[in-house]
């Protein structure tokens, strides 16, 4: 996909009377010359591999390192409980995120979502949605394209790697695909799926990747879980009218403009913040003692 503006989109839904999913569509069929059905195809397999690595989270298993492994299971522990603040629905979505970035630490297969530190926001707040809700996979399928949308033209603006931009390109990004896929599932409006995508994204402006011993698991798992929360906020608040005043690709713009001026030293490098916390350094030390 080529869109360079969540404008543009806005623009073409308006014009030809097409859904957000339908331009997203014709433009993946077009610029990858590939058929409906081929395109429908290899989204529904990464649907698919989504739902399979969440059925065969182990909450036994622990990363390497030991850091990571086993709060997906105690969070749906709790959830059984029925006594959560957030309600057995976000409580069901923070468990799928928590497994979802354990899975990925423990070297299991998931769908990097825009990214692998990020692989839990997007299969979190959809799959709980999906068995909460009387929807089908064909809904899922659609909400995926509106996602990879968004996306493309945050790609295609500024970047969705830690590396480049911190966590806000991961986790960040992550967060406002997925409220913007919320919005379409409940057929929202185009200009809904985009203040849904400004307001997650600029609550998440900022946020540093500062990975604890240079590994993807602290404190970026649990980062997962307030991507996925604060899809759901932001999805609730477009569609109850609730409008973002800064625009959605300025928002993007601003998030480029902070990631180029963010100090490397909290860009994927464990240079800063939680990764050179006194007991980051022990872990670190502890981990090279072991030659892990």
């Amino acid at each position: 996909m080529s869109f360079k503006s969540m404008e543009k989109i806005v623009e073409l839904c308006l014009e030809q009377d097409k859904s957000f999913y339908e331009i997203i569509i014709e433009e993946d069929i077009n610029e990858s010359a590939i058929t409906l059905e081929e395109s429908l195809n290899k989204m529904t397999q990464m649907w698919k591999a989504m739902i399979d690595a969440s059925d065969n989270y182990d909450g036994k298993l622990k990363s390497k390192s030991g850091l990571v492994g086993g709060n997906g299971l105690k969070m749906l522990e709790y959830l059984d409980k029925k006594d959560s603040y957030c309600g057995s629905f976000t409580t069901k979505v923070i468990a799928e995120a928590l497994k979802m970035g354990e899975s990925n630490a423990c070297m299991k297969r998931i769908v990097a979502a825009p990214t692998a530190g990020s692989c839990g926001v997007i299969p979190a707040v959809l799959i709980s949605y999906y068995q909460y809700a009387d929807i089908s996979e064909k809904d899922i399928i659609q909400a995926l394209y509106v996602a990879g949308g968004i996306g493309q033209v945050i790609a295609e603006r500024a970047f969705v790697s830690g590396a480049a931009g911190g966590c806000q390109a991961e986790v960040g990004v992550a967060s406002a695909m997925a409220s913007g896929a919320l919005v379409f599932l409940k057929n929202g409006t185009v200009e809904q799926i985009c203040h849904a995508t400004a307001m997650t994204l600029k609550n998440l402006l900022g946020l540093v990747c500062d990975p604890v011993a240079g590994l993807v698991e602290v404190p970026c798992v649990k980062r997962n879980v307030i991507g996925a929360v604060n899809a759901l906020s932001c999805a609730d608040m477009a569609l109850a009218g609730i409008e973002s005043q800064v625009p959605v690709d300025q928002v993007i713009d601003a998030m480029k403009e902070i990631g180029e001026n963010m100090d490397t030293m909290y860009k994927e490098t464990a240079c800063g913040g939680c990764g050179i916390t006194p007991r980051a350094v022990e872990i670190e030390n502890e981990l090279r003692s072991t030659n892990i």
